[in-house]
């Protein structure tokens, strides 16, 4: 089998990355590893073809592997010591010693029954490819970006080797995570990527880097302790450490544990203060960690063990936190104009909704949850990218400075606003999949949930059409703007751009042919959720497809053909952007949006969410301590 390969893979490209002499070799490095890691997914999804395309497990007995995971686990705990040490942050110190032990005793006293401890399965798979192709070109993207980063950051010490090296190993990590059977062994690459985030948050070891960098490392390793919680209770009262026992057969403690694991993990509230935080971080790691692919292995637990939640307490605390938590932070998105700011909250926002569609369990919101998870992980890794090769020609990544881009960065303005319209307009997967949960929780009867997607849909139209509209206006500047963008950031964001409307446009088929399987996987059935024909769906999205970008064309050709003088409070030089006014001097006309933050600013909601959530979190695991699940 090809697993070996795919985590030792981008292990062996990590160490080239940082061993290998001069920055061409080192670059080139970055390419064939990226590459290669593609070229063996494809080859692993074949094989599997090849054997059936059934679920299939291995290793059932590695003994040469477990001691090796228990000495990474002991390196680890010490690596995060040594750390917390040197900057006298002492509960990221405890929480590790806490879970380690608890995990190490577990091992060493248990009697823990032989079984796989791999799977391969369609949502693995599912997760190998976004972990390939969106990791593989964020990290092919980050060559050209860090260039242009350091040239307008002098005083940040170039250590962009070293954040390659943390990108390669985190890409192994995560087939680790999706690929492993066993919860020892998913735990353990569960909190490498923690410790890798960690490092990449703290890249440019500011004060601020470094404080946010403990945060997200603590709110993690507290989630690794209830994931550890969850091992120890599994191993004495069931013997079976497998994640498809814990889903079957596991108590409503252990259900819940592994939650908010995976509630730390996808940075739900009261949690979600790490990933705002993890955003002083280069883009190419919020691209990749903290968008696309790290914070998606919480939602891939909590699809994993979704059909136990249905109807019970458990599901209850998950659905509730992440409904709660996807009207929240869409709330909170409107009153940003930081470009960086806006994704950070829509990221958390959106993993709230596929939270939700997990928590409640039915086939029709897991169908809608892996859709979400799809389109999110490429719509948002673009966005981020363009974003950044945007604040490297503008010097801003304020929204408010992409008044007119089309004008000025046509590229750029094209590939984000492909994102923007792949995260909320029709006929773009998103849009469907928020259709197909909203109508499972008015079938569910969750009047609340209900009232969260509605509304929360509302908001999160408000703050996206804000930044479409700046990127469209019509507005002409005197200031010249050079497109530093580099051809490996591009060939990025191309490919990113083509999988969006691949994606549309395949969308059917996807449903029929992957979806629905995946569900009928975890639930042992599963029914045709789109109502519509597949080529009249077909018909509708490639009309939208063409519609879309022609519109955006036709805009921009038609303000550079052709300038049409407009009204002003003044004599009108001739630009639409500038007048003379009566005292004779010349004014600039600009408009901006309304972020309405008094109403909706983070300093006014964060705090208030972050007790209701943790109230409800709190409310549930003493009930279920109580015996009440």
């Amino acid at each position: 089998m090809l697993i070996p390969v795919l985590i030792g893979l981008p292990v062996v490209t990590a160490a080239a990355v940082s061993l290998l002499p001069g920055s061409r070799l080192r670059e080139l490095a970055v390419y064939t590893g990226a590459f290669a890691e593609m070229i063996l997914t494809l080859l692993f999804l074949f094989q599997w073809i090849q054997n059936g395309s059934v679920p299939q497990l291995y290793y059932t007995n590695p003994e040469w592997v477990n001691p090796g995971i228990t000495i990474a686990d002991i390196a680890l705990t010490g690596f995060i010591l040594f750390l917390s040490a040197r900057y006298r942050q002492w509960f990221p110190a405890l929480l590790s010693l806490l879970q380690t032990g608890l995990v190490l005793y577990t091992e060493h006293t248990a009697v823990i029954a032989e079984a796989p401890h791999m799977m391969v399965d369609r949502l693995a798979l599912v997760m190998c490819v976004i972990i390939a192709f969106v990791g593989g070109f964020i990290c092919i993207y980050a060559v050209g970006y860090m260039k242009g980063y350091h040239h307008h950051n002098p005083k940040v010490a170039d250590r962009r080797y070293f954040f390659f090296s943390m990108l390669f190993l985190f890409l192994g990590a995560m087939y680790g995570l999706v690929l492993s059977q066993n919860l020892i062994w998913m735990y353990f690459f569960w909190e490498i990527t923690s410790v890798i985030s960690f490092l990449l948050i703290g890249y440019t070891r500011t004060e601020e880097a470094i404080r946010n960098s403990f945060k997200a490392l603590w709110m993690n390793l507290f989630g690794g302790l209830g994931f550890a919680v969850a091992i120890a209770l599994l191993a004495f009262t069931g013997g079976n450490l497998q994640l498809s026992y814990a889903a079957e057969h596991g108590s409503a403690l252990v259900l819940a544990c592994l939650s908010l694991a995976a509630l730390t993990k996808s940075a739900q509230l009261p949690f979600s203060n790490w990933l705002f935080g993890a955003m002083v971080a280069p883009t190419p790691s919020s691209a990749l960690l903290h968008s696309a692919t790290m914070v998606k292995a919480g939602v891939y637990l909590l699809i994993r063990l979704s059909p136990a939640f249905h109807g019970s307490l458990v599901g209850f605390m998950v659905s509730m936190i992440g409904g709660f938590t996807f009207i929240v932070t869409s709330m909170m998105a409107i009153s940003q104009n930081d470009a960086k700011k806006v994704l950070a909250f829509s990221t958390i926002s959106n993993l709230g909704l596929i939270v939700a569609c997990a928590g409640i369990g039915a086939k029709e919101t897991v169908w809608g949850a892996i859709f979400l998870m799809i389109f999110h992980a490429v719509s948002k890794s673009m966005l981020f990218q363009s974003v950044g090769s945007t604040e490297n020609s503008l010097f801003s990544r304020d929204i408010e400075d992409m008044h007119g881009m089309l004008l000025r960065l046509p590229k750029l303005t094209y590939i984000m606003g492909i994102g923007i319209a792949g995260m909320y307009l029709a006929p773009f997967g998103m849009l469907i999949s928020k259709w197909v949960a909203l109508k499972a929780f008015v079938d569910s009867g969750n009047v609340l949930l209900v009232l969260f997607i509605a509304y929360g849909s509302a908001t999160t139209m408000f703050y996206w059409t804000k930044w479409l509209s700046k990127l469209i206006s019509q507005h002409r500047t005197r200031q010249e703007v050079a497109d530093v963008t580099h051809r490996d950031e591009y060939l990025s964001m191309y490919v990113h751009a083509a999988s969006m409307v691949g994606l549309c446009l395949l969308f059917p088929a996807l449903a029929f042919r992957l979806v629905n399987p995946i569900v009928l996987e975890l639930f042992g059935d599963a029914k045709t959720v789109l109502s519509m024909s597949v080529m009249t769906t077909m018909v509708i999205m490639l009309a939208s497809i063409v519609f879309v970008p022609l519109s955006m064309f036709l805009v921009s050709r038609a303000a550079h053909s052709k300038l049409v003088p407009i009204y002003m409070n003044g004599i009108n030089i001739g630009d639409n952007t500038h007048c003379v006014g009566s005292f004779g001097q010349e004014e600039h006309l600009y408009l901006s949006n309304w972020y309405l933050r008094f109403e909706f600013g983070r300093r006014r909601l964060l705090r208030p969410s972050i007790y209701f959530a943790a109230s409800i979190l709190v409310i549930v695991f003493c009930l279920i301590i109580g015996g009440i699940s």
